[in-house]
C-alpha cells in the first residue's frame, strides 16, 4: 500500500482535535447530539432500461425502478452516493469529468432520491445487485467505480459479489469499509449507541435531523469554517427526497456490515481518499485499515477535510479522480 498526504498542515488546535481519541469521541458525540435534537426484469444480460417522464430507469430484478444519469462518451466513470443522499451529490464531479471527455454514470440507490421506494431489499446485497443491473443494462465496460461513504461499501460489495469483469479501477472516498461498528474484533469502531441515535433521529424528525447532520458532515462546526447554507439546504433536499423506511434500514448496512472479505477480493488498482477530520467516518478505523486489505491500493489523506469532501474540496477531488483515470 502506498500512502500520500496533501501538504496543508493542520493548526495546533486542529492537531489536538484530530488526536486518535478525540476524533473517535467527537464522532460519537456529534451523532449522539444530533439524535437528541431530533428526540420483473432480471440483472445480467436481461436487465432492461426504460424511460419514464423525468429520467431514465433500470428495472431491478424485483421490479424496483432504479433512476440513473448517463452523460457523455468515452471511458466510463460510475458513481455510488452516500447516505442519505442521491446521485445529485456527485454533480461537481460528473460535470467536471464529462467536460473532460469521459462518460459519467450515477444512480439513486433504492429508497433514495428518485428511485423506487420498496418495502423490501434495503440491504447491501440488493444494493450491489441494483448496481449490477445498471452496469449490465448500459453494458458498461472497463469502468472506474467511485463510491463515497455508504457508496464505498456498495462499490466494494459489488466487486466482492459480482467480480471485476466490468471494472478497471476503483475509488473509495470517505468510505465506510471495512466496518464502522465497534466489536471485539474492531475495537476502534463506533458504539451501537451512535447508530441507534441516528435511527432515533430519522424516525422522530428526519427533516430536522438532516439539517443538523449537514453541519458535521461538511465540517461547518469547526473553527473558521466557511459555512455554505446552499450545501446544508441541498443535503436536506436530497435526504428528504428519499424513503424514510429505506433510509432507516440503510443505517444498518453502513454501520454493521463487515466489508473485509469484499476488500480482499478487489483485484483492480484502488485509490482511497479520506479527510483526517472526518467526523462521520473517522479515518483511523476506515481508510487506514481498508487500504491495507486491498492488494493494489493507494491512500491519499486530505488534511483537515470533512466527510463531505466531494463538496467542500471539489477541485482537489476532481484533480485526483482525473489523475487516477489517466494512470
Amino acid at each position: 500500500m502506498n500512502t500520500q498526504s496533501n501538504t496543508a498542515a493542520p493548526s495546533e488546535s486542529r492537531r489536538r482535535l484530530l488526536s486518535a481519541g478525540a476524533t473517535m469521541a467527537g464522532a460519537v458525540a456529534a451523532m449522539s447530539s444530533l439524535s437528541a435534537n431530533a428526540a420483473s426484469a432480471t440483472t445480467g444480460a436481461h436487465a432492461t432500461r426504460v424511460h419514464h417522464q423525468g429520467g431514465n430507469f433500470v428495472k431491478a430484478k424485483d421490479g424496483t425502478d432504479i433512476f440513473f444519469k448517463d452523460w457523455g462518451t468515452g471511458t466510463p466513470v460510475v458513481f455510488s452516493h452516500g447516505w442519505p443522499l442521491s446521485s445529485d451529490a456527485w454533480d461537481p464531479q460528473m460535470l467536471f469529468l464529462v467536460n473532460q471527455g469521459y462518460r459519467v454514470i450515477a444512480h439513486d440507490r433504492r429508497g433514495h432520491g428518485r428511485s423506487g421506494q420498496p418495502s423490501n431489499g434495503n440491504d447491501m446485497d440488493t444494493y450491489a445487485d441494483d448496481l449490477a443491473a445498471v452496469l449490465d443494462a448500459l453494458d458498461v465496460k472497463n469502468a472506474m467505480l467511485v463510491g463515497h461513504s455508504t457508496g464505498g461499501g456498495e462499490v466494494a460489495h459489488y466487486i466482492g459479489r459480482h467480480g471485476s469483469k466490468r471494472v478497471a479501477k476503483a475509488v473509495l472516498i470517505g468510505a465506510v469499509p471495512p466496518l464502522m461498528l465497534k466489536t471485539a474484533a474492531n475495537p476502534g469502531g463506533l458504539p451501537m449507541s451512535a447508530f441507534d441515535g441516528i435511527r432515533a433521529g430519522v424516525a422522530s424528525n428526519r427533516s430536522q435531523f438532516y439539517l443538523d447532520l449537514a453541519t458535521p458532515f461538511y465540517g461547518f462546526n469547526r473553527p473558521n469554517a466557511k459555512v455554505s447554507q446552499g450545501l446544508i439546504q441541498d443535503f436536506w433536499r436530497q435526504g428528504m427526497e428519499g424513503s424514510i423506511k429505506g433510509q432507516y434500514e440503510c443505517i444498518k448496512q453502513f454501520s454493521e456490515v463487515d466489508y473485509t472479505d469484499d476488500l480482499k477480493k478487489i483485484d483492480v488498482p484502488t485509490l482511497f481518499l479520506h479527510g483526517d477530520d472526518d467526523q462521520i467516518v473517522p479515518i483511523g478505523d476506515s481508510a487506514k485499515l481498508a487500504s491495507k486489505l486491498v492488494k493494489n491500493a493507494t491512500l491519499k489523506v486530505y488534511a483537515g477535510a470533512p466527510h463531505g469532501m466531494c463538496s467542500t474540496h471539489v477541485e482537489q477531488v476532481n484533480a485526483d479522480l482525473l489523475a487516477f483515470l489517466k494512470q
